[in-house]
């Protein structure tokens, strides 16, 4: 293993980072285990997860992009919320040479829906909505260890500026449910980048970003570059670097 940093978060969850560069999860119950996402495909994550657990696995991604699917390559069977099933064959096709030059072939796609439960012996995930960031991003929820795992759906710095971004009403009504249907129901939240546990209050702080933005309170607003080009930053907490890339035509 090159480039997977394994930390053990609970006695049953497993953080697989990819060299710094977005994270896998691994949930074990009883009869079967969960893989949430499967990173960027440098690495055959399938005998990573094996170094953890022999048990039967069920993997899943929170979204379609290239950086929590292209492990997907590894594996038979995949779950996918199916608004984002065409983001990710779109995305497949950022590294369809190498999959050919090493006769990879992505496992097929499963279409999950909000509100599936995954039992896997004496842990279950349920399937929540984080559509936002993608149209088909999701969460799931471990009520057993009080841990959301948002993907990039709930995390520091959303991504709203993408062509496959959702208006920020969007987000902040995708929030804004979490918290009323769900908020009671973990105290942390697991993400597609940031190492270890972020505090469930981070919902909140997003939530109060989106309403910032809305109401036109984008004075401080600043210039963020990214692979792609350039768009906005919102500050909603310098000091935890948190805050909402988006493009103003997203600002509704």
């Amino acid at each position: 293993m090159e480039r997977a940093i394994i930390t053990k978060i609970f006695d049953n969850v497993w953080q697989i980072d990819d060299a710094g560069e977005s994270n896998s999860f691994v949930i074990a119950g009883k009869d079967k285990a969960m893989v949430i996402d499967t990173v960027n495909g440098m690495e055959n994550l399938q005998e990573v997860v094996r170094t953890l657990t022999d048990l039967p696995l069920v993997v899943v991604n929170t979204h379609g992009h290239c950086d929590h699917i292209a492990g997907n390559v590894f594996f038979d069977e995949i779950w996918i919320h199916p608004a984002d099933e065409a983001l990710a064959q779109e995305h497949y096709g950022f590294f369809r040479e190498e999959m050919e030059k090493q006769n990879l072939t992505p496992g097929r796609f499963r279409f999950l829906e909000v509100g599936q439960v995954f039992d896997l012996g004496g842990v279950k995930l349920e399937v929540v909505s984080l559509r936002g960031h993608t149209a088909g991003s999701v969460g799931f929820l471990d009520r057993g260890n009080r841990v959301l795992f948002s993907g990039d759906g709930v995390i520091a710095t959303p991504w709203m500026q993408l062509d496959e971004s959702m208006p920020i009403s969007t987000l902040l009504d995708s929030l804004t449910g979490l918290k009323r249907d769900f908020g009671a129901d973990f105290d942390h939240v697991l993400t597609g980048h940031a190492k270890g546990l972020t505090g469930a209050d981070l919902v909140d702080k997003l939530i109060r970003g989106c309403e910032e933005m809305l109401r036109g309170e984008t004075g401080s607003d600043r210039p963020y570059h990214y692979f792609a080009g350039e768009a906005l930053w919102h500050p909603v907490e310098d000091e935890n670097n948190i805050g909402i890339v988006y493009k103003t035509e997203n600002l509704k």
